[in-house]
């Protein structure tokens, strides 16, 4: 039976979650499955991944192929590292104890990388969230000089308004000042009118009084002429 070391797809739409099994090659990719030997979760950075490297090693011992990902995850575990140096055991290339030997130092090479990308990241995450702080702090900052800016505004419109009341309140106490002053000499015109037709008045009177006195002399003496004419 051939067996087939895969990805067996899980988790959210969006946020695959994956097990790493081992399965016939004619079964269906999420069907059924021989053995679970681990977990790769590619939502993390870097990619979490768990495996069983002694299960996955007897898996491959035992003629077991790995898909293209599958062997990617198996390479980077060091689970195909482990297969090859079994090899040369068997063969008597090394002993166990030199291959176990140069497995703990590839995977300490390895486990420090992963490290030194871990911290990296870190770093830049750091240096990431501290360039956003200052980039929200800018802003926060434009943004109350904005408000300041706006309220100051606001009381420079507030000012003009009241100073255009108070010279409006001055305007109209002056018109009506102005009225009053006109009211007052118009009453000043009508008395003198008034003072001056009663004036006028009086020296008509006295002009047709004089006339009647005129006359009055004149017709006496006007009289006397003629009765001495007729004498």
């Amino acid at each position: 039976m051939p067996v087939k070391i895969r990805l067996q797809r899980h988790g959210k739409k969006g946020k695959p979650f994956f097990w790493i099994v081992a399965a016939d090659a004619r079964a269906k990719r999420d069907g059924k499955y021989l053995e679970k030997i681990g977990t790769y979760n590619p939502n993390t950075n870097p990619a979490t991944i768990d495996l069983n490297i002694d299960s996955a090693v007897q898996w491959l011992h035992n003629g077991a192929q790995p898909t293209d990902t599958a062997k990617a995850i198996l390479s980077y575990k060091g689970a195909l590292l482990k297969h090859h140096l079994d090899g040369g055991v068997r063969k008597g290339a090394l002993t166990q104890e030199q291959a176990d030997a140069k497995l703990a130092t590839w995977l300490d090479a390895k486990s420090g990388k992963v490290d030194a990308k871990k911290d990296g990241l870190s770093k830049a995450q750091a240096d990431a969230k501290a360039k956003a702080f200052k980039a929200e702090q800018v802003a926060n900052e434009k943004r109350i000089a904005a408000i300041a800016d706006a309220v100051k505004a606001e009381e420079v419109v507030e000012a003009a308004a009241e100073v255009t009341e108070e010279v409006a309140t001055e305007e109209v106490v002056e018109v009506e000042a102005a009225a009053v002053v006109t009211e007052e000499v118009a009453k000043e015109e009508v008395v003198e009118v008034e003072a001056t037709a009663e004036v006028t008045e009086e020296v008509a009177a006295e002009e047709v009084v004089e006339a009647v006195a005129e006359e009055t002399t004149e017709a006496p003496a006007a009289e006397e002429n003629n009765e001495e004419k007729e004498a």
